[in-house]
């Protein structure tokens, strides 16, 4: 079995009412963990299954190892040969990482189901990228998003700012992802398994580095595939479990205790409109065009432009990253929200969750370790599968985020800046080292965070502003290098002023939403004033890049190029039509899932309706937009 987590396992906040009257510790401890263990039990077969599920992963990395180590382009793309399927479902389990359930959870907790507008309206910019964005991609052929650079800009800013993207991006913001994470994971290991965090850091980032480091993008991507059907079956029998524990008392139980009220609604209450500006009318009018964030880049990037960069073609681009946007929005999050409303109840608070697990360092106590508190609760045998999910959630995430950011440390430093005429194999190897030292960046970052929304509130105000940078610079001639360098470097500093200036100077810290919208608003005029103050790309550039993209609608025409649209490429008004068609499809079947969950037929008809309705005008717009 697993180490001891506490002399009590289930030692709990002092007596208080669990459904019907007061129930005292020992009648509590008796009612929720029967046999009354000092600690949780694996059995022999949750250990069976959890050994099962690491053996195949190796093996499939091993089998994929000779092919990545011949070449960077294999390794880092797969050879360009991908599948749609394969590379959404991959993005898919890439995004369903150990910090995401726990980041649901805490915003469940702390500001109802209505605070998860937070990320549910990044879908408008992931439809975005699906109908304006991934056949261009596919048709750049870079080998990373940032050698974009070099083929839009010209000279040696370009060449800067190719080189200072991939550090910022690649190092910084990546390992930042990394670290939330593996947070996730010592919160999951502390009270699964009773592991510190030193030890869990240790172990879980030496596995899948060295998983990661051996099979290529072909590896991470079909054993995605397995970890992904892994993942959700955990997650379902995560939430079957907890709402069928006593206290719950099924999904009518659930919704009908009084510890969920104000926590319900998918909506926010807007006659508070301070907490509906922050929760939802900032991210629908403000954050999702506005802000770069790993997986929901304005215009794709990362990961996400790594997978159609990866796929056989143009048509497979889009179709991968369309599947991708439909199962994240659409499919995934009840699971968690049911559990984070289930924990509620079964640990209202922050000293019940840190008198249950007495040996959890306190200063990871927060509203997010209450997913993994939930986990208590699964059966022997389920247990194993479960942990082997959230490990394989862990390690989807942190290979992908090691290849790609290894990707940019090869192609876009070493060999554009040091090394540039080496051999492929000597890239590789390069690569590799660069997947080891990137994990333990990570794994130093993580023990010093202590929630994961903490993590996701810093990497918003640091890409605030600069998104729209990302979606203009295809379609308008005029975006130049200096646009990009400036929005950086201003939503840069206006994030650390607000995180860190205001103590130093004896402010009062801002709202978090008003520190996006200010820092919007600065990064935005700031770099719209640099770009009409410095020179546009050379000439020879702009035509080569128009010629080789051939992007839609007239931003080109005032280049004084003669450049035009491609007459035989597809208009913006069928990718407009398509883009607002897909996200009413994923918005009514996300909305219409919860709705049905709370009992309210006629709602949950109404949003299936519209999804459907939705659904059929977009197929009819496929041949229109390339399918």
């Amino acid at each position: 079995g697993a180490p001891s987590r506490s002399d009590g396992y289930g030692v709990v906040a002092p007596p208080r009412i669990w459904g019907r009257g007061t129930v005292t510790r020992r009648a509590l401890l008796v009612q929720r963990f029967p046999s009354h263990r000092s600690h949780m039990q694996l059995t022999s077969l949750d250990w069976t299954v959890i050994a099962a599920y690491g053996v195949i992963a190796l093996t499939l990395g091993l089998y994929f190892a000779r092919r990545a180590g011949s070449e960077t382009e294999q390794f880092f793309l797969g050879g360009r040969s991908m599948p749609w399927w394969l590379l959404g479902t991959s993005m898919v389990a890439t995004t369903f990482s150990t910090d995401t359930p726990n980041l649901v959870t805490d915003l469940v907790r702390t500001g109802g189901v209505s605070q998860n507008w937070l990320w549910w309206a990044f879908l408008i910019t992931g439809m975005c990228t699906v109908f304006f964005y991934a056949r261009l991609w596919r048709r750049s052929g870079v080998l990373t998003d940032v050698g974009f650079y070099e083929l839009r800009y010209s000279g040696r800013p370009a060449a800067f700012l190719r080189g200072f993207r991939a550090i910022y991006l690649g190092v910084f913001f990546n390992v930042m992802i990394m670290a939330t994470v593996t947070l996730a994971a010592i919160k999951i290991g502390g009270v699964v398994l009773g592991a510190s965090k030193y030890e869990v850091v240790l172990v879980a980032g030496t596995v899948t580095a060295l998983y990661s480091a051996t099979s290529g993008l072909w590896g991470v991507v079909v054993t995605d595939l397995l970890l992904f059907v892994i993942a959700m079956i955990g997650s379902f029998a995560a939430a079957y479990y907890a709402v069928a524990q006593p206290d719950v008392g099924g999904l009518s139980g659930l919704f009908a205790n009084p510890a969920l009220e104000g926590k319900l609604s998918l909506l926010p209450d807007f006659t508070d409109m301070r907490t509906a500006t922050a929760v939802f009318i900032v991210p629908i009018a403000v954050q999702w065009w506005s802000t770069w964030y790993p997986g929901a880049e304005p215009g794709g990037g990362g990961y996400v432009a790594q997978r159609m960069l990866a796929a056989k073609d143009e048509s497979h681009a889009l179709k991968a990253t369309l599947w991708f946007n439909v199962a994240h929005y659409a499919l995934r999050p009840w699971p968690w929200i049911v559990v984070a409303l289930a924990s509620l109840i079964m640990y209202p608070t922050l000293e019940s969750i840190q008198a249950a697990f007495p040996l959890v360092d306190p200063s990871i106590v927060r509203h997010d370790l209450a997913y993994p508190a939930m986990l208590v609760f699964l059966p022997s045998g389920l247990l194993g599968l479960v942990v082997a999910s959230l490990a394989a959630a862990y390690m989807s995430t942190i290979s992908t985020h090691l290849n790609w950011g290894a990707s940019y440390m090869v192609d876009d430093c070493y060999r554009r800046f040091v090394a540039p005429a080496k051999d492929e194999r000597h890239y590789v190897q390069v690569g590799r080292a660069a997947t080891v030292g990137l994990i333990m960046l990570a794994s130093i970052v993580s023990l010093w965070l202590e929630n994961a929304l903490q993590a996701f509130q810093i990497l918003l105000q640091i890409g605030a502003g600069t998104g729209l940078v990302f979606l203009l610079r295809w379609f308008w001639w005029r975006i130049n290098v200096w646009s990009e360098l400036s929005a950086m470097v201003i939503s840069f500093l206006v994030a650390i002023y607000f995180q860190f200036a205001h103590v130093a100077l004896g402010f009062e810290a801002v709202d978090p939403s008003l520190q996006l919208v200010l820092g919007v608003l600065i990064t935005s005029v700031g770099w719209v004033t640099v770009t009409f103050l410095t020179p546009p790309a050379q000439p020879d550039t702009l035509r080569t890049f128009h010629e080789l993209i051939k992007p839609m609608g007239p931003g080109w025409r005032g280049a004084g190029l003669g450049l035009e649209p491609d007459p035989d490429a597809q208009g913006p008004s069928a990718a407009f039509l398509a883009w607002f068609l897909a996200c009413v499809v994923v918005y009514g079947a996300l909305c219409g899932t919860g709705y049905a969950l709370y009992g309210q037929v006629g709602l949950s008809m109404a949003c299936f309706v519209a999804t459907a309705a939705a659904a059929v005008g977009l197929i009819k717009t496929f041949p229109r937009v390339g399918l």
